[in-house]
C-alpha cells in the first residue's frame, strides 16, 4: 500500500530508551510535536512533571508542550501519521501486543538494530508478515550514531533507508539539526542487516580487547568483520549499494571501537572472564548482538555464506566455547591482505 505524507503529519514514538530518547529530542527541536509511548511509569511521570527521562540521557531537557507521554499505546498509534519505534527487539512483541489500532495508513520506521528472537525475522520482515505492511511504507533509521552524542549535540550522520525517497526525505527533514546530518538510501535489506551484523561484530571486537589483544590485531579482526558483513549482504541479497558508506561501514566502525557500545562491553565483559549469563546481567541495557548470533545462525543456514567471525561469536554465547581457544582459533584464518 502507498501511503504519502506531508509536512503536517502527525509524529508518534514507541520506547523509551535512550535512542528513542534521542529520537524525540531531535524532533522536539524542530519543533515537532511527539506522541509518545511509554509504558514504564517511572520515566512517563519524569516525562511529564519535570520535562526529563529520568533513567535515560536525563540531561535532555524538552519542552513540554511539545510532548505527549502515554501509556495507551492505540492512542499514541490512532494519533499518529509517521511512527518511529524504537524498543529492544526482543520487547517489540509484547510493546506492540496490546496494538488493536490498524496500521494499514501508518508510515512505519524502524530505530531498532536488532532481529526478533525466535521469529529469525528482522523488523521489516516482521512487521511485513504480521501486520500486513508493504515495505514501501516502512523505513530504516541507521547510524553510525550513540544517542549519548546526539543527545549531548555531537556532529551526527543519520541514514534514512526506504523505497519511498519522498516520505524518507520528509521524515528526514525533521529530525535534521545543526549538528545532525541526514543521508538517505533505498536499500532498506542492507541497510537493516547491516545494522544487525555490526552488533556481533563489535562483541567480537569487545571479546579481543577483553583477552588482551591489541590495537594491531582488533584492527584486522574488524577488517574482516566489514568483508564478512559485505559478504553477507551480497550474497543474501544482491544490489547495487556500497558498503563503504557510513550507514555500513560507518556504523560498523563506531559500534566496534565506541566507549558507548553495549555490544562491545558485552564481550569485553566475556572476555575479561564473566560467564555469559553473568555478563548479561552485568548490563544495564539490552546488547543487540547476542540475539542476533543465534538468529542469524539460523538465517545463514539457508544462504550459507562463509561467516567464521559470526560463527565464532554464536559460539562462545550459545555453545560455552572457550572465548581464549575460539579466538585463537579465528585468528588463524583471518585473511590478512598483507
Amino acid at each position: 500500500m502507498e501511503v504519502q505524507i506531508g509536512t503536517d503529519a502527525r509524529y508518534g514514538v514507541i520506547g523509551y530508551g535512550s535512542w528513542a530518547t534521542a529520537i524525540v529530542g531531535m524532533l522536539t527541536k524542530n519543533h515537532t510535536d511527539v506522541e509518545w509511548y511509554v509504558r514504564n511509569d517511572e520515566v512517563r511521570e519524569g516525562l511529564v512533571n519535570d520535562g526529563r527521562n529520568p533513567k535515560y540521557l536525563s540531561e535532555l531537557e524538552f519542552d513540554r508542550n511539545l510532548i505527549h507521554p502515554s501509556d495507551d499505546i492505540n492512542h499514541v498509534v490512532e494519533s499518529s501519521d509517521v511512527l518511529i519505534i524504537s524498543v529492544p527487539s526482543a520487547f517489540l512483541k509484547s510493546f506492540l501486543e496490546p496494538l488493536t489500532v490498524s496500521l494499514e495508513n501508518k508510515f512505519i520506521i524502524s530505530a531498532i538494530k536488532g532481529i526478533i528472537p525466535g521469529s529469525w525475522q528482522t523488523v521489516a520482515e516482521y512487521l511485513h508478515d504480521h501486520y500486513s505492511l508493504s515495505f514501501r511504507q516502512m523505513g530504516i533509521i541507521a547510524g553510525p550514531t550513540h544517542a549519548e552524542e546526539v543527545s549531548r549535540g555531537k556532529v551526527s550522520f543519520l541514514t534514512i533507508a526506504s523505497a519511498d525517497e519522498k516520505n524518507a526525505r520528509t521524515v528526514g527533514e525533521k529530525m535534521a539539526g545543526k549538528y545532525i546530518h541526514i543521508c538517505y538510501s533505498n536499500d532498506l535489506y542492507g541497510v537493516e542487516y547491516a545494522s544487525i551484523l555490526k552488533n556481533i561484530y563489535a562483541l567480537s571486537a569487545g571479546l579481543a580487547k577483553g583477552l588482551g589483544y591489541g590495537d594491531n590485531f582488533i584492527a584486522v579482526l574488524v577488517s574482516n568483520c566489514a568483508n564478512e558483513m559485505t559478504r553477507f549482504i551480497e550474497e543474501s541479497y544482491p544490489d547495487s549499494r556500497n558498503t563503504f558508506h557510513s550507514a555500513y561501514l560507518g556504523d560498523l566502525l563506531v559500534t566496534c571501537y565506541s566507549s558507548y557500545s553495549r555490544n562491545r562491553r558485552l564481550g569485553l565483559l566475556i572476555g575479561h572472564g564473566c560467564t555469559v549469563k553473568s555478563a548479561l546481567n552485568e548490563m544495564t541495557m539490552v546488547a543487540e548482538g547476542y540475539y542476533a548470533a543465534e538468529c542469524i545462525r539460523h538465517i545463514n543456514l539457508k544462504h550459507k555464506v562463509n561467516m567464521p567471525i559470526a560463527d565464532m561469536v554464536y559460539e562462545v554465547l550459545y555453545r560455552n566455547k572457550s572465548p581464549r581457544k575460539a579466538m585463537a582459533e579465528l585468528s588463524k584464518s583471518l585473511d590478512m591482505n598483507c
